[in-house]
């Protein structure tokens, strides 16, 4: 009986402790943004930029990256209005619409942030 609940007591204080640690490592609302456009920057520098056409002499792909860098403030805006946080204590999950005008396609992301960390589980093109 005894043994039990010093089990029980150990157990309590690891959950505790894990709690706690969740809590405080619980990602804010800025370190998503940062993310957020680090994120778009990679995707959008490997994946749309990379594609620009190599003629004169790879000038519109210079371009594109340099868009892509000096456009980040505003990016970093755009994702900061056009996100929802839902602050669960021990972790967040985060919802971001993202669409730049009716002529381009817009995108939903789903993010859970735990532990200092964030994970993208959905993202889809609308």
């Amino acid at each position: 009986m005894k043994g039990l609940q010093v089990v029980q007591t150990i157990g309590t204080v690891v959950l505790a402790g894990l709690g706690v640690a969740m809590a405080m490592t619980n990602p804010s609302q800025a370190e998503y943004e940062e993310f957020a456009l680090q994120q778009l920057t990679v995707y959008l520098k490997d994946n749309v930029c990379a594609k620009a056409s190599e003629d004169f002499g790879g000038f519109l792909k210079r371009q594109c990256n340099l868009l892509v860098e000096t456009g980040s403030p505003q990016v970093k805006q755009l994702i900061a209005e056009t996100t929802e946080r839902h602050n669960f204590i021990f972790f967040s999950i985060y919802r971001t619409d993202l669409s730049v005008s009716s002529f381009l396609p817009s995108y939903h992301f789903e993010s859970v942030g735990v532990f200092k960390n964030i994970y993208i589980y959905q993202a889809q093109k609308q």
